[in-house]
C-alpha cells in the first residue's frame, strides 16, 4: 500500500526525523485558511499523487509571493498530471502539499527497505539526490552504496549507520542528525511494517541543516491488518477500480495494458503465463493469481474482474490443482461466463487434482471454450483465437 507525501512526512515528524514546515490542501476552500499557518517568503506547490515525476508534469512548483499561492494552488487542484509512472491517462490532482522553502546546498539520497533475498534491512546511500535512483543505478553505480544490516531490536549500531552516511561527508554536528534520521528510518520500517522508506532529496540547507525534502513509503499490504493507522491512509481515489474490487476478494490483481486476460493459481505459474503469451506475440491484459484455494466464488469474482477490462480481447486460464480443486475451479468459470454472456474467445488448461472432473464440466457446459494440453498449447490456441 502506498501513501501520499504529506502523510509520509507526518510519520516521519511522529518518529522525530526533520522534515520542513508544511499543509495538505483538500478543497480549494481550505487554501486561504490554511496558508496563514505559513512562514517565510517562498514556498512549494506540491501535487499529491501516487506517482513519480511530478515535477516535469507540472506539479511541483515553487513560488515566490504568497499572494500567488492561492491562485497557483486553485489552479493545480483538479489538473491531470501525466508521468512516466501515471500512463497516458494521468491522474486528477486531489490535494496538495504546500511547504515552506529551503535554500538547498546539496542533495542526498537515501532510502531504505526489507531486502528478501538475504532476509535483511537494506540501507542505499547516494550522493546523486533529486534524480530517479534506477537512472543512477544505470549510468553511475559506483554512486550508489548498499549497506545490508540484520534485524535486530536496538537497530542499526554506529558502525554500521557510519557505513551507511559514509559517502555524505557530513561535519560532527550533522553526523549528530544523520545517525538519529538513521535509527528513525529504521523504527518506521520495523514498527510500521513498511517495505521501502524513500527520502529523494535529503537535503542539506545552506544553514547547514538536514531535511527530508521529499519522502515516500510503501507498506506490506499482508501486514495492514495489524496496522489500523496506516490503513487509515489508504486513498481510493489513487487506485485502479478493478484493483480496489480485487482486494475486496483476497484477489492479487494488477491491470496490464494487453489483450489477453490471465487467471492463474500462483505468482510463479502467472509469471509464465505471461511470458509465454508474449512468446506468441501478444500482450497479457493483467496479473491475476486468485491464490491456492480459491472457492466457486471468488473464481466468479475473477472472471468478472478480468472482462470488465474493454481492452480483453480474450481470456486464458492456467491452473495447476494442488490446494485448488480443477472442478471447483471449472464450475466458478462457467456460473460466470454464462452470468456475464462470454462473448471473448476462452482458452483453459487444467492439471492437477479433479482436473478430469473439471474438464467434463467445461465440456457439458455447452459454452465455446477450448481446452488445451498443456501451457504452450494454450498460449498458442487464445493468441490465434483473439485473431
Amino acid at each position: 500500500m502506498n501513501i501520499h507525501e504529506h502523510q509520509a512526512k507526518e510519520i516521519l515528524k511522529e518518529f522525530e526525523a526533520p522534515v520542513s514546515n508544511g499543509v495538505v490542501i483538500l478543497s480549494t476552500d481550505d487554501i486561504k485558511k490554511e496558508i496563514t499557518k505559513l512562514k517565510g517568503k517562498e514556498f512549494v506547490l506540491k501535487a499529491q499523487i501516487h506517482a513519480g515525476g511530478r515535477g516535469k508534469a507540472g506539479g511541483v512548483k515553487l513560488i515566490n509571493n504568497i499572494n500567488e499561492l492561492e491562485t497557483e494552488a486553485k489552479k493545480m487542484m483538479g489538473k491531470t498530471l501525466v508521468t512516466h509512472q501515471t500512463g497516458p491517462e494521468g491522474k486528477e490532482v486531489k490535494r496538495l502539499y504546500i511547504e515552506e522553502a529551503s535554500e538547498i546546498s546539496k542533495e542526498y539520497y537515501l532510502s531504505c527497505l526489507i531486502d528478501r533475498e538475504t532476509s535483511k534491512i537494506a540501507f542505499i546511500s547516494s550522493t546523486e539526490g533529486g534524480m530517479d535512483i534506477e537512472k543512477v543505478a544505470s549510468e553511475n553505480p559506483e554512486k550508489i552504496i548498499t549497506n545490508k544490516i540484520e534485524l535486530k531490536d536496538q537497530g542499526p549500531d554506529d558502525k554500521e549507520i557510519e557505513s551507511i552516511i559514509s559517502t555524505f561527508d557530513f561535519n560532527d554536528q550533522q553526523k549528530k542528525v544523520a545517525y538519529k534520521l538513521i535509527k528513525s528510518l529504521y523504527k518506521i520500517l520495523v514498527e510500521k511494517d513498511a517495505s521501502l522508506i524513500e527520502i529523494n532529496p535529503l537535503i542539506l540547507t545552506k544553514n547547514n541543516k538536514i531535511i527530508c525534502l521529499d519522502a515516500k513509503m510503501n507498506f506490506d499490504d499482508n501486514a495492514i491488518f495489524r496496522r489500523p493507522e496506516i490503513l487509515k491512509l489508504r486513498d481510493l481515489n489513487e487506485e485502479d477500480p478493478a484493483e480496489i474490487e480485487a482486494s475486496k476478494h483476497d484477489l492479487a490483481y494488477i491491470k496490464l495494458n494487453g489483450s489477453i486476460g490471465c487467471m492463474v493459481n500462483g505468482a510463479g505459474l502467472a509469471m509464465a503465463t505471461m511470458d509465454i503469451i508474449k512468446l506468441y506475440g501478444e500482450e497479457p491484459a493483467n496479473f491475476l493469481d486468485v491464490g491456492g484455494g480459491a472457492s466457486k466464488d471468488k473464481v466468479s469474482a475473477a472472471f468478472k474482474l478480468i472482462l470488465s477490462d474493454k481492452n480483453v480481447k480474450g481470456i486464458l486460464i492456467n491452473i495447476f490443482g494442488g490446494i485448488m480443486r480443477c472442478d471447483v475451479l471449472a464450475q466458478g468459470v462457467v456460473d460466470a461466463a454464462k452470468e456475464t454472456n462470454l462473448s471473448v474467445p476462452l482458452v483453459v488448461r487444467l492439471a492437477g487434482t479433479n482436473f478430469k472432473e473439471g474438464k467434463e464440466i467445461l465440456d457439458k457446459s455447452n459454452l465455446k471454450i477450448l481446452s488445451a494440453s498443456d501451457l504452450n498449447d494454450a498460449a498458442k490456441k487464445i493468441v490465434e483465437a483473439i485473431k
